[in-house]
């Protein structure tokens, strides 16, 4: 699939992510070209593999800004460091939603586990350097390096248990929710799952086939 990644050079990528750094804080942390990327794709091996991409722009971006000193430097690179912590979040959230649905996934986690050994030793280097401005951003700094351990953790975990746990948390935050609803909000919301429900089941069903019931495939030949 094409991706406006796939065609924009690396330089000019980054480039395209100074200009959200200077919006208020409800601001996405996707730009809108990567936004509609992550729409187009459906897949969540594809999707891990564009939200891999997006990390890697605001680290690169994020060194860029460290490696020259001018004013005003620190509020971009904190609000670069935010975004980063909020994709690697996302990463998360793709990986976790799809093993509930039994989606097909082993190369994105290996890929994923890769980069963010990457990326975390980058972020090391940037709090070991010690910018003059490190107070500046010191928070958002930190909670991108305790995000992306966490995140290279799971990536490395048994996909087998990683699904289990997802389930287990889905079943208890979804049960804390509808501890909160009226009686009618809880009715709304049973019925809008079990419609969400049948819809997926008639999106999975068998592709049709000709051959009778209890009939074998025909035998391939030599």
């Amino acid at each position: 699939m094409r991706t406006w990644l796939r065609a924009a050079s690396p330089a000019l990528s980054i480039v395209c992510l100074l200009a959200p750094a200077a919006l208020p804080q409800d601001r996405d942390f996707l730009t809108s070209d990567e936004v509609e990327s992550v729409r187009l794709a459906q897949e969540p091996n594809e999707r891990l593999k564009l939200y891999t991409d997006f990390a890697r722009l605001r680290i690169e971006l994020i060194k860029q800004l460290i490696a020259k000193d001018k004013p005003g430097r620190s509020g971009m690179i904190h609000s670069a460091l935010e975004d980063y912590t909020r994709i690697i979040e996302a990463i998360d959230t793709v990986t976790d939603d799809a093993l509930r649905k039994n989606k097909e996934l082993i190369e994105g986690p290996k890929l994923v586990a890769a980069a963010e050994k990457e990326m975390l030793a980058a972020l090391r280097e940037m709090e070991a350097a010690n910018p003059k401005d490190l107070a500046r951003y010191r928070f958002a700094l930190t909670s991108a390096l305790e995000v992306t351990q966490e995140s290279l953790e799971l990536a490395q975990e048994d996909l087998t248990k990683r699904k289990h746990d997802a389930n287990v948390r889905a079943a208890e935050e979804k049960k804390e929710i509808e501890a909160m609803m009226t009686p009618s909000e809880l009715k709304t919301r049973q019925a809008a799952e079990a419609k969400k429900a049948e819809e997926e089941k008639k999106t999975t069903r068998k592709a049709p086939t000709l051959r009778r019931k209890g009939e074998a495939p025909a035998a391939r030949k030599p």
